[in-house]
């Protein structure tokens, strides 16, 4: 493993420094998926939901089981015991044959830790952009058009971009899921998304705490029936949205502190 760095950056494939040639590999094939998640005391929230979202891509993106006792193995040697970082577990093949796709192959596992991230507290302006993701419910490495839309949204003059369909139902945001609040529930929206983690453990705190949620469709023509909207990535709830195109959302505080008190009751899970 490679000595640690200051600002927690490391990497491994596989339990060992990767060779060039094998990260040349996976940037030209661009084929795989990947988790993110926020280590604390080698703890993650929704960890089980994590290693579950590895489970289930890999079957269906290689056809292969993936080892989980493997990749816990390899998870606690990069991360420090009393360390904050963000780790990125991407899972992908060396053994892919693009002439035999459809052969079942086994995988190959690339952590990568960095400095523990500063959740945004500014709200957002985000602009919708028509893109449905291919395959919306993996997290897989295809993020072209995601930074594309994003970087176009900001050439704009917004923050960040809302993908809605071609009926205007809204999804999901570049790289985090968004939900809406009516002044006694969540909503979160109907149409194919990623079901991202945080979304999820909150969903579940939520509940746990007596407010209710539920999934409708949500559509651009609707928004005036929401009091606030806000975003969720990984480890992080909020920043709350200030407007979606020309529409503007309350800033509520007390809203932002319900969510994150039910998203903080879920506990660390240990690696």
């Amino acid at each position: 493993m490679q000595p640690p760095d200051p600002a927690g950056s490391r990497i491994t494939l596989n339990g060992r420094v990767p060779e060039l040639a094998e990260l040349a590999f996976l940037g030209q094939v661009n084929y795989g998926h990947f988790t993110s998640m926020q280590v604390r005391d080698r703890g993650v929230r929704g960890f089980s939901l994590h290693l579950k979202r590895l489970v289930d891509a890999t079957r269906e993106l290689f056809g292969s089981t993936l080892d989980v006792d493997r990749l816990r193995s390899q998870i606690r040697q990069i991360v420090s015991v009393d360390e904050a970082v963000s780790l990125r577990v991407t899972v992908f093949s060396l053994a892919l044959d693009r002439a035999l796709l459809e052969r079942p192959v086994t995988t190959d596992i690339l952590l990568a830790t960095s400095a523990a991230r500063e959740p945004r507290t500014a709200p957002l302006r985000v602009r919708s952009v028509p893109h449905e993701r291919v395959l919306p419910q993996i997290k897989h490495v295809g993020t072209f058009g995601l930074f594309h839309h994003w970087r176009q949204a900001r050439q704009a003059g917004y923050d960040d971009a809302l993908f809605v369909t071609a009926e205007g139902e809204i999804s999901e945001g570049s790289i985090w899921n968004i939900g809406f609040w009516d002044g006694a529930r969540v909503v979160w929206p109907r149409a194919p998304a990623l079901p991202g983690i945080t979304r999820q453990l909150l969903d579940a705190g939520l509940r746990a705490s007596g407010i209710d949620t539920v999934v409708r469709p949500i559509h651009l023509d609707q928004l005036a029936g929401y009091r606030c909207a806000f975003t969720m990535n990984s480890g992080s709830v909020g920043p709350m949205i200030r407007s979606i195109d020309e529409h503007d959302f309350r800033i509520e505080e007390d809203v932002m502190r319900l969510l994150a008190t039910a998203y903080a009751a879920q506990p660390l899970e240990r690696i």
